[in-house]
Parts: structure tokens; sequence; C-alpha cells
């Protein structure tokens, strides 16, 4: 069995001791546990590590136990993710998981899973180990950044004096350095040593690694006399491991040897792994921070191969049966799979999400080497798929859910499989049952869950943590029928905690060894009280208090107002004891610890035990003990909790009434963990100390044989019955165990198991639980709730087949009773009744109500009442398309069908047979994605004058589309529309910024211009010799560079200052654009008319200048470009550049011609419907709006010579509107337009 344990080293004066717990068969991260899980097939290492803190005092040693760290980065997640004894019933499958403990000086306190998660076969404890006796309440963070711990809650409370050796202390009291050294009690004993009992013991201490920090331990059992001890120097400065020691021990720990020159004398170790269904086979990985390697071992240890790996293994799972099959989570969320024990390795999928990989199960899944796993689509999406182990392929996957699930939902546990998948903000929970279709899981209907967790699925049944929607801190119970769709309520309001890892622990304890019992502490009235249940939570009752305390006095609790209260936390650290424990080898044997009274306290704590199975109870110890079981519990081993040097524990053989102290060592010791031999026949055990902060770590073996002077006979046995209350029918049948006689010392052995009798009873109603949708009442009795239609059947019910008719009971899961009343509680089966189809559901398998065009839509449709095999079904795509289908059955796997246009379609589903018909409908929005957005926008618009603008898209079609408009200065309110244009004014002179964001969908795209508002300016169209086509790509970047160019050929040639000048080159071919002159402030501000003179002198000049061919600008070596004024008297008939052209003439008479018909077309405009003249540039609006100087963004053409007389035949339109205005309908726009150069 593996462990870790930590080293104290010599030169530091303050410390904190953190454990963690090494999985070996990794077990899958689970968000919510219950307190006690059963134990499984899964193994785990275990790790004690030593953080060194400087910042205290000198004064003594502060420590802090963790367990369940985690290796592998966790993902938060799952709804469902525990079952007892499986992998999710624990925090993590990596290589570290497991709950921190925070150790303090007045007790210990631990939450976390039973014990038993780790294996049936260890024994184990910690003693107090903080030489201070101040609480040690801080936290560590030592650990990898690859690493987490799932850390759990630790309280105190005040120590009374107990029957073991060292003075008794009141919490909180500061603990002197002279008490450190040697207890009162241990003083007092020493001159009388050699007439105490003493047990059989040795030990040796690990020379040359006291700065080692962590150590992790392998017993491997199964009659193995050998043991492997792994230790490291952590440094938590660099995170990552920098030396490290491989120990093996050939005869139980009496001594080591050192194994460094086998491994390699400078390879850094930093795990240790074990087959778990073959000991002998070793597995070890080195440090990544320094090489990725494996060594392997096939004979307990003795000898390694080493091996490389081109990957950083974060978690291992290892097949249940096949002892060589391993699957590796990598660091980059790749899995691998092994079936040569990590010889060689595999790439099986990419993108699988962390701990949501599963092995198969014999007998469920079609083959062995299949595994289930979720893949990572997209954030908030995830697929379930199944590989073949050696073939992955596309070909070879399966998909058991028909569409997306939520990330990290997935969780494959015995014959169930769940899965999320949220709608509407809203999850719903799906099951599988045997590898079956999906079912959503049935809870009653007002439940609303906030969160939902499974527990367990032992038994053909699963027991599910809900937190409702008036719940914080609690969670009610429901367990379900066998097919885990039903589920009824069991408990409410159990307590639960939140680990500091996110981790959800439910105060519920499965005891062992005893089908149907259960513990759960239960808050009522801000009380939190503690139940026992005999059949699995159909009936619960409070624990009755001890009648006597230690000293013999009467304590008065009488049942309602008093009773006995546990602490249900188990230790998943097997150094430690939790606050309970039971052992299936010892039916009927619990201990725990707790208090009496009203309500569960973690002040006054005591230690109780039972040996009738919860029906009475007796306080053995008044302070905290660790309390182990010997012999397959013939025997109970306990060690006191102190911080306090001790040499002594304590052996009760009589089920704990009469304790013996015995002494283990001749020089006390600083106790900081217990291991024991695997297997529950514990004779053998090592104890983990030193001797002072500055010694040796000790490892200290005791072996127990020695104190039993006889091998167990037949008439050391006796009979017990087990009851409840007299009660001997428990989960319908009488159950008598043998146990050993209290009065019997000798050993059981490894050949003893437990052995049962048991006969069956007569059915009564305790026997039977409400069925889903029925409530019990005060009176015992189950009624339909009023949300509930007694009449409602399976969709699955066919004319002429039979279902069953519930009677508002079900039999509790695995109860045995027959007879008696159970015809009377049984579910009925009758004739399925011919009904019309009721309770049509129609659904995307995604369960989104969007669909990416040309994308394969699923469409999911159900029935909840009526003859599915004779109610037809016919769906109506919504597209003129439709399908229909015979019956129900035949479309499970749902409806597939390809939109192949974009728009918002209703789709109907109708079913129908000769009694009725019922129809749902759902309206699909098929999308595409939206690439590109292009504001169109004049880059000059005049003062008070309609300017149109237009978002332009790629694609043009999308979908549904809102545009957001911030326009000018108005940078609060901005304006939503659904079309894609908007009209405005600008009252204002000077430059205007326009906004536009446009979403579609999940995307939301943006654009922003510039706008240059003034009361005149004057435009005018510009050509160029027609070598500059050759070398135009028509792209936006080439149009700006180049229109840059000529505006400085501009301002040489005229001398125009910059800031009155602009140029933008048009899009097309032949190459044309466009100049803007503005007026000069300086000369013409306050003065109209002198504006207009001036533009036009301006205007003169650099016509003059076009004209004279003065304006030319070089392209490139070779290539020289002459502008001119596109006018009829502009261009020569012959081309001055160095590449003459004769098209100057076809280009000049082309303008004329387009000229004149535009300015006929807009005289006429209002006689000819459905015209838009602005034809893919800007609306009509857009068009009567341009004043003299006002620029147009069409192709080049003879438009723009032609603006001043438009506007003066154009007078009837001198409308001036304020503010924007609703989009034209009809507006058409290019998908590219003009780029203006300032």
């Amino acid at each position: 069995m593996e462990r870790e344990v930590s080293f104290c080293p010599k030169w530091q004066s303050a410390l904190w001791v953190l454990l963690f717990i090494v999985s070996c068969l990794y077990i899958a991260e689970a968000e919510i546990t219950c307190r006690s899980c059963q134990p499984g097939n899964k193994w785990r290492v275990q790790e004690l590590l030593l953080k060194f803190d400087t910042s205290e005092p000198a004064t003594g040693l502060k420590r802090e136990v963790f367990g369940n760290g985690n290796r592998a980065e966790s993902a938060k997640s799952r709804r469902l993710p525990c079952e007892a004894g499986s992998a999710e019933c624990a925090p993590d499958r990596a290589g570290y998981v497991g709950s921190k403990l925070k150790r303090s000086t007045d007790n210990l306190r631990t939450e976390g899973e039973r014990y038993e998660l780790l294996s049936k076969e260890m024994k184990v404890s910690l003693g107090k180990m903080s030489d201070q006796h101040e609480t040690g309440d801080s936290e560590t963070s030592a650990v990898r950044h690859r690493e987490r711990a799932i850390r759990n809650k630790v309280g105190t409370g005040v120590q009374d004096q107990a029957p073991a050796e060292g003075t008794g202390s009141a919490a909180r009291r500061r603990v002197t350095r002279s008490e450190l050294r040697w207890s009162g009690e241990e003083r007092r004993s020493a001159g009388t040593r050699q007439e105490e009992p003493k047990l059989n013991s040795s030990t040796f201490a690990l020379t040359g690694d006291s700065s080692h920090n962590q150590a992790m331990v392998h017993w491997s059992g199964q009659n193995s006399s050998v043991i492997l001890m792994l230790t490291k120097l952590f440094d938590f400065n660099l995170n990552s491991v920098t030396e490290s020691s491989l120990w093996r021990s050939t005869d139980y720990g009496a001594t080591y040897q050192k194994l460094n020159d086998k491994v390699g004398a400078k390879t850094i170790l930093s795990y240790l792994y074990v087959s778990p269904n073959n000991k002998r086979k070793i597995m070890l990985l080195t440090d990544p921070e320094v090489e990725s390697s494996l060594l392997i071992s096939s004979d307990e240890g003795a000898t390694y191969q080493k091996y490389r790996l081109n990957f950083y293994i974060l978690s291992l799972l290892f097949h249940p049966e096949q002892e060589d099959w391993i699957l590796a989570y990598s660091h980059d969320q790749k899995l691998y799979s092994s079936v040569e024990f990590g010889r060689r390795w595999q790439l099986v999928h990419e993108r699988v999400a962390p701990n949501r990989f599963y092995w198969s199960k014999m007998g469920l899944d079609k083959e062995p080497g299949l595994i289930h796993l979720e893949t990572s689509i997209s954030e908030g999406q995830a697929l379930y798929v199944t590989c073949k182990l050696q073939n992955c392929s596309d070909a070879n996957k399966g998909k058991p859910f028909p569409g997306y699930i939520d990330p990290n939902s997935l969780v494959v546990q015995d014959e169930y499989v769940f899965v999320q998948v949220s709608t509407a903000g809203r999850p719903i929970y799906y099951v599988s049952a045997k590898r079956d279709v999906f079912t959503p899981m049935k809870l009653p209907k007002y439940t609303l869950p906030k969160e939902l967790h499974v527990i367990s699925t032992d038994e053909n049944r699963v027991v599910a943590a809900v937190q409702e929607w008036n719940q914080n801190e609690t969670y009610n119970l429901y367990v379900s029928d066998t097919s885990g769709v039903y589920y009824s309520l069991a408990l409410e309001n159990v307590v639960s905690s939140m680990g500091l890892e996110g981790n959800v622990m439910v105060d519920l304890y499965e005891v062992a060894g005893i089908k149907g019992m259960f513990l759960a502490n239960k808050k009522t009235d801000s009380q939190v009280k503690t139940y026992i249940t005999y059949n699995r939570g159909r009936d619960w009752r409070l624990l009755q208090a001890p009648s006597k305390d230690l000293r013999g006095n009467s304590i008065h609790c009488v049942l309602p107002y008093c009773s006995l209260h546990l602490h249900l936390h188990v230790s998943a650290n097997p150094y430690t004891s939790g606050n309970i424990a039971s052992r299936d080898s010892a039916p009927g044997i619990i201990v725990a610890s707790g208090s009496t009274g009203s309500e569960l306290t973690t002040s006054n704590v005591s230690v109780f035990i039972t040996s009738d199975a919860g029906n009475t109870w007796r306080q053995i110890f008044d302070e905290e003990y660790a309390v182990l079981y010997l012999d397959q519990g013939g025997a109970l081993v306990a060690i006191r909790h102190t911080p306090l040097p001790i040499r002594h524990l304590w052996l009760s053989f009589d089920e704990g009434r009469q304790w013996n102290k015995y002494s283990f060592t001749n020089s006390p010791l600083f106790v900081d963990g217990v291991l024991g031999e695997p297997g529950e026949e514990t004779l053998i055990m090592t104890i983990f100390g030193h001797v002072s902060h500055r010694s040796e770590w000790q490892l200290v073996k005791i072996d127990f044989r020695s104190i039993f002077n006889r091998r167990c006979t037949e008439a050391d046995y006796q009979t017990w019955h087990l009851h409840n209350q007299g009660e001997p029918c428990l989960m319908g049948v009488k159950r008598i165990y043998r146990k050993l006689k209290p009065t019997s010392r000798c050993v059981m052995g490894k050949t003893y198991s437990v052995t049962m009798t048991s006969g069956p009873c007569d059915c009564t109603e305790a026997d039977f639980e409400c069925d889903y949708g029925y409530e019990r009442r005060s009176d015992g009795k189950c009624s339909p709730a009023f949300w509930f239609h007694t009449s409602s059947m399976s969709r699955s019910c066919t004319t002429g087949m039979t279902f069953l008719n519930s009677t508002g009971y079900r039999k509790v899961v695995s109860n045995n009773c027959t007879a008696g009343v159970s015809a009377e509680y049984t579910a009925r089966r009758q004739q399925c009744p011919v009904q019309a189809p009721r309770g049509l559901h129609l659904v995307t398998s995604e369960g989104s109500l969007s669909a990416t065009l040309g994308a394969n839509v699923t469409f999911l449709v159900f029935l909840e009442e009526g003859d599915g095999a004779r109610t037809s079904i016919t769906v109506d795509f919504g597209d003129g398309h439709a399908l229909t289908y015979s019956n129900v059955s035949s479309i499970e796997d749902g409806v597939k069908h390809i939109y192949k246009a974009v728009g918002i379609y209703r789709v109907i589903a109708t079913g129908e047979n000769s009694l009725g018909s019922e129809t749902a409908t759902l309206y699909l929005h098929v999308t595409c994605q939206l690439e590109y957005i292009h504001l169109s926008a004049p880059f000059v618009a005049v003062r008070n004058k309609e300017v149109n603008l237009t978002a332009v898209l790629w694609p043009s079609q999308v979908g549904t589309v809102t545009y957001i408009w911030w326009i000018g200065n108005n940078t609060e309110q901005p304006v939503i529309t659904l079309e894609g244009s908007v009209a405005c004014t600008f009252s204002r002179e000077g430059v205007n910024t326009v906004t536009v964001q446009v979403s579609a969908g999940n995307t939301i795209l943006q654009d922003r211009k510039s706008i240059a508002v003034h009361e005149y300016f004057r435009s005018h169209l510009l050509a160029f010799s027609s070598n500059l086509d050759e070398h135009n790509p028509d792209v936006a970047e080439w149009r700006l560079d180049v229109s840059r160019v000529i505006k400085s050929s501009l301002i040489q040639a005229t001398g125009v200052k910059e800031d009155q000048l602009l140029v933008t080159i048009l899009p097309g071919l032949p190459t044309a654009a466009e100049f803007f002159l503005l007026p000069d402030k300086q000369i013409t501000e306050g003065k109209p008319e002198k504006s207009s003179a001036h533009l036009d002198q301006l205007s003169e000049v650099l016509l003059s200048a076009l004209n004279q061919n003065l304006v030319q600008f070089t392209l490139k070596p070779g290539v020289q470009v002459t502008v001119y004024a596109a006018h009829l008297s502009a261009a020569p008939l012959v081309d001055t550049s160095e590449n003459h052209s004769g098209s100057a003439m076809l280009m000049l008479l082309s303008v004329v011609v387009v000229g004149l018909a535009v300015f006929i077309i807009y005289k006429f405009k209002r006689k000819i419907p459905g015209l838009n003249v602005y034809a893919q540039m800007q609306n009509e609006k857009e068009q009567e709006m341009k004043s003299p100087a006002y620029p147009t963004e069409a192709p080049p053409s003879a438009q723009q010579d032609l603006v001043h007389s438009l506007e003066i035949l154009d007078t009837e339109f001198n409308s001036r509107p304020i503010g924007c205005m609703k989009p034209h309908v009809h507006v058409k726009f290019s998908t590219e337009l003009p780029t203006y150069i300032v």
C-alpha cells in the first residue's frame, strides 16, 4: 500500500507539516463527497510534506498536516461527481488526492472521505504534531504548481484528562520548552520501566536524509515483507524536487537499504505508483523539471528499467482488471494509453477534460478496451465520446449522448453514466443505466436544484445530494429507483461544508460491515443533530446517549431533547485517525468522537464506541485519541493526540471496555504518524516520529504478535444478532454475525472471515419507501404530491402491452423481505390503455435555439404520454421540407436536417394517433458567422444636411443582427436599430466621429469613421494616366498609400495648405480619385461670401495645375503617373507619361454618357417606382441632399461634375432633419467603399 511520510529536518526551528495522499489507482475529482465511501479498487500513494516557515519564533515547532493533495490541475465541475467507493468519490485520480488536516495542540478534527477509500489494507493514525501549544491555523501552498490540495476544516476542543500517558492540559495552554522534552507521567514512570508491559519494536533512523521533507511509502502486503519508501527534498522557493532517495526494506521495516545507485545516482524521483492488480509491479516517475522518464520494476522494487517519455504525466488511471493497462493524462490535455505497463505509449485523444476519462466496465460495455472520455469542443461545450484503446479514430468513436454537454460534467460510475446540459440557464441532468439511452433525471417537480451531486451508485440505485433553490449550506438527499431516473426524498437539510478547493463535504457516513446502515448530521432550527438509519434512509432516529460517563457518573440525557451527536468527518489521510471509523471485518463496532446534549458541538469532545451497531454507546476517552483496528477488529489501539513526546499506546481486547498501557520505545518520541501493514488483519505497525525537532527521523516498527499467546478457536466466538432497538428484521432479513468474545485474547489471523447467517422476514410497511411523485405524511402514509398526476404513464407504454401502475410505494433497494404486505404495496401490472398523445416536446440535441448555416441540426422529439408505438410523428422543418415517422421509437436518435439559407424557421412536430394529436413548435435561428463589417459614411458633409450612414456586412446575410450607433458627441445614448442604415444631420462644423457595433449571435464587430462637417467646400474628380491601372491591386491599403502620394503632389504643385485639402481614391477600375477643398478659417471666419470666393479661387488654381499636367508622381522606378481633372476639357487626347495609351478619349466619352444618364434619371426618378438611383452605394435620400460641393461615393463618373446642376434643379428639397432618422427600408450598399486621406 502506498503512503507518504514527512521528515523533520534538524536545521529548521519552525516548520509546517503537510500530508498529501497520492493515488496509485487514480481517483477522479469530485466536487462533493460523502463522509464515507466504501472501499473500491482504487489505490493511493500517500505523501507527507514539510514547509519551513522561518517567520515563526524558535520557541517550538508548528506543523500542518495535509491529505488529498492533487497533482493534476483541477477543473471544477462537475455537477455529478461522486460515488461511494468509486473514482469519483475522491477529489482527484491524479498523483495527489486527499484532504488537508490542520494540526493544533488542542485536538484533531478532519473532514474528508473515509479512510477505506484509500485501501482496505491500511490501519493508520497520526499523533499531534505541534511542539508549540498554540493552534496552528496557517495554510501552506507548498505544493507544485501542478498540484492542489483539497483542504478540510479542523476544529478545536477542550481537552480533559484521559487515561493515557502525559499530563492532561487545558485547551490552548502554552506548553513550556521543558514540557516538550518529557511529560510528567513519562518522568514518573522512568524508574519502573522494567516492570511495565513493552511491545516488541525496533527503530531505524533515516540517516543522511534529514533535509528531505517528503516521503511516499508502499507496503506491498499480500504476505510480502517488502516496504518501499521514496523520500524527497521539495524546494518551496523553486517549486520543484531537488533531491530524492529510494529506500527498500525486506523485513517489514526493521531495516532499510538505499537504492539510489540502482535507479541512477543523479536521478531525481518525484512519484511512486503501484499496479493495483499486481503489487510487485512498481512505477517511479522522475521530476520533469530535470527529465521526463519513468522507471519500472517487476520484482517489488529490487531492480528497475528506465524509459524516456515525450510528455509530462499529470495523472494515471490503471485498469481495474488488466495489470498492464494504464491511461496517462498529460499537461497539454492529451490522453495516452499503454498496454505494457508504461514501456510504450500511444496517443488516444486530444483536448480531453481533466479527470473525465474512465475505463470500461466488464459486462456493461461491449469490449474491455473501451474508454469513456469527455473532450472539449469550445468554451462552454463538450462531447461525451467512447474510444477503443488502440484505435481512437473518428470512424471508431462512439457518441452515446446525442449533442453537446456542459464541460466537466461526465461521470461514469458502475452501471450509470451522468451528463449535464444547461438550457436557458437551468441545468438538465441526464442518466443512462446499463449503457442504455439517456433520460432526464426526474426529481420532485419543484425541487429546482441549484446544484446536484451524485453521492453513490452502489447496489443498483443512485444517491444524490441536491441543494435546492432555498438552501445555502445544506443539501437534501434523494434516492432513485434501479433505473436511476425517478427520485424520492430520503433526508432533508443534511449538513455540508466547503473545502478551500471547492469540494463539498456532506455529513453522511455509511457504516462498514452492515448493509443499509448510515449516519447523518441534519440541521434543524439552527441545531445540528446526528441521525441513524438501518434501512437506507427509509427511517431515521436520534442516537441514545451513554447512560454513564468514564467515571461511572450517570448522564441524564433524555430523547428527543438530548442525544449523542457525532462528528462524521473521516480522514482520507492514512496517517491520521478520522472522527469516525468502522470496518467490514468488525461489524457492529463503531468508534467516533462527539458530544452529548441538544446539538453537536466542537467543545468537550469525547470518544465513544458502540459494539451493537449504534443501539448503545459507551464513552472510552474524554479527549481525542486516534483509535485503530488490530487483527480484524479483535483488538483496538489508541494513541493520544498530544504535543508532548510519548512512548506509550493503549490496547483493548474487549471492544473498548478496558484499556491497557504499553510502551513502544525506550525514549519518548514526538509521534507524527502511524501506518499499518496492509489488510484488515494488521498486526505490524510503523510509527514515524522524532526525538526532538533537531533529530533524525525515526521509524519504529511495532510487532503486536508478541502480546497474543494463542490463535483463536471456535470456542472463542459468539453469535450476535443485529437489531434496531429490538427489531431484528432489517432490510427484510434477520442477520446473525459471528464475533469474537470480549473475554477472548487470541489472534484471529488472516484466515478469519466474517460469517453471517440470515433468515427472511415478512414485508411490512417499513420495507417500502415513497415512490416518485409521492410524499410521506405525518401518519407515515405516502400520498400524491399536489403537482403529480397519478394517471401519467411512461411514453413507452404500448397498446396491448402492460405497465406497472404505482401504489405510491416502492421497495427499498436491496431489501429482501417476502410475502407480508408485499402485494399491497408493490406496483400492479395493468394493460396499457389507448390514449391520445400528450406532452409532446421538440428540442435540438444541443438544447439551443440557433444553428449554423450548412450544419447538421438534430431535433429530438419526446412524448410524455400516449402509445408511442402507434403514434406517428411528423416534423415540418419550416423551409418547405417535412418528414413523417410511423412511431416515436423510430426517432430516438433524433431527426437530422440541414438548412441552406439564413433565416428564422418555425419547426413543428406533430404526434397523431386514432384518438387525437399533439403539436410542439420551435423557432430556430439559422445564422452564419459574421466575418467583417465596414461603415460607409461620407468623408465630408454639409452642415445641417442629411447624411446616410450604412454598415456593410460580410457576408451580407448572417441572420438576426442588431446595430448599435454612437453618432457625433452623443456617446452616452446609442441608437439601436435592426437595420443597417441610419440618416443623420450635423449642426456644427468640425470633425464628428461615428461608431457602429454589429451584434450577430455571439459575435460583435465594430467600425469607426470620422466625418468632416463644413458649411462650404468644393470637390472634383481626378483621373490618372492609364498605366496606373496596371499597378492597382484594388485593395484598401494600396488606395490609402497612393492617396497620400497624390495629396503631397497636389500640395507641392499648387502650394495649397495641407489642412485645406483632402484626397481619396475610389474603389474599382479604371482608377479614379476625388479631392476636397476646405475654406481657410483664418480668411473666411464669419464671412460666408468670402468662403465661396476663396474656394472658387483655390479650385481654379488646382484645376489649372491639373490641366497643365503639373501634378505627377512616381509609383515605382520607370512608372510615372500623371493626375488629371476629370471633366470634358481636363484630360488631353495624348497621354504625356512614358507609357502612352489611346483610352483617354474613350474614358471621357463614357463619362459624358453616364453623366447625362444620371441627370435624366435624377429628374424623373419619382416616376419610376422601385428604382434606386444610388445603386449599391447610398440610398435615395442621401443622393438628394448633396450640396454643390458635396462628395459622392459612387464609382468615378460624370456625377461629380453635375452635382451643382442637380442641386439647382432639385430646389424643393430644403428640409433640415434634426438628429438620427429611421433608416430607409430599401437601402442597398456595396461591399467596398472609398478610403479618404486627410
